[in-house]
């Protein structure tokens, strides 16, 4: 659905992104992470066609921005930082004249405005002016905004910044229910919610793409295991370190005396069910009572953190 091979954008001696490029599949929802100044915002405007890009090409619906701008961009639906709101106009004779910019047809545009306002939420508030409503629903109307003309794509720059809790959640749910229909981009520098909300990930630090995770997958061919196991302490560290093929044992606060809770780290050699099974019986040729033993992955946190100090260093 969108294409981007070996994307660049420079401001004059500035390189804002370096080579970037990946591909996004229909309906899939991808979070864009980074740090303030990272490339997500200069990124997002390349693959709307905002800016062009100084080098390399961007393609939606496998049409060249550059070559095809107005078919590729009346597949997308924007909502930028800052809502672009009109804030003397009403809610509903907004999304009309939205509807009107985006080429929809006089006759559909009353039923497509209604089913727009029930998606996000905004029936209650569609006479009301645009000036006079709080954060959430201005925030909402942003989204409904790039409903208008039934867009594809829908990219989102940070579309939670400056709600309360409360907004953010409901803001987040939206976000969940047009993922079922519509492959959805958006940024943010907020882990749990890009954890939340998408199936992959793409990380940005200083221009450059350093990261691309899907959710649920793991992190290299590290191993990390979780044990629980009855006995001495001092014993059951001992053997762990010890073990053939683990490379750090940790202790962790227990929950009962007489358990020993533990993490130890280990290669799984490429077949992660393998190395687990592997692992479980040198602990039962080791003696040791195991009352419980599962995989740990690594936090999306923990993915951020170790991608950007690596590019950093």
């Amino acid at each position: 659905m969108i294409e981007l091979e070996q994307v660049s954008k420079k401001y004059g001696s500035l390189t804002a992104l370096r080579e970037i490029s990946f591909t996004i599949g229909e309906r899939e929802t991808v979070g864009l992470l980074g740090r303030n100044g990272a490339g997500k915002t200069t990124l997002l405007n390349l693959m709307t066609g905002y800016f062009p890009p100084t080098g390399g090409r961007v393609r939606i619906g496998g049409k060249d921005m550059m070559e095809e701008p107005g078919t590729c961009k009346r597949m997308i639906g924007y909502l930028p930082e800052k809502p672009p709101l009109y804030d003397e106009m009403t809610v509903v004779s907004y999304l009309r004249f939205v509807c009107e910019l985006r080429e929809v047809k006089n006759k559909a545009i009353g039923g497509h405005v209604d089913e727009i306002l029930g998606l996000c939420g905004l029936e209650e508030v569609r006479g009301r002016v645009l000036g006079h409503l709080s954060k959430g629903y201005r925030q909402r109307a942003g989204i409904a905004q790039a409903l208008c003309g039934a867009p594809e794509v829908l990219i989102f720059d940070e579309p939670t910044v400056g709600l309360d809790p409360r907004q953010t959640v409901e803001i987040r749910q939206l976000i969940r229910r047009l993922s079922e229909d519509h492959t959805v981009i958006f940024s943010s520098h907020i882990l749990s919610e890009v954890q939340q909300a998408c199936s992959r990930v793409i990380i940005l630090e200083e221009g450059r793409m350093v990261r691309d995770v899907r959710a649920g997958e793991p992190e290299g061919d590290t191993l990390r295991v979780r044990l629980r196991i009855a006995g001495e302490e001092e014993k059951i560290m001992r053997t762990l370190r010890h073990l053939d093929g683990v490379t750090d044992a940790e202790r962790l606060p227990a929950e009962e005396s007489g358990v020993t809770e533990a993490r130890i780290t280990a290669a799984a050699g490429g077949d992660r069910g393998a190395a687990m099974d592997r692992i479980f019986r040198m602990l039962a040729d080791s003696g040791l009572c195991v009352r419980m033993m599962r995989e740990e992955r690594e936090t999306l946190e923990e993915v951020f953190l170790r991608a950007t100090e690596e590019e950093a260093g």
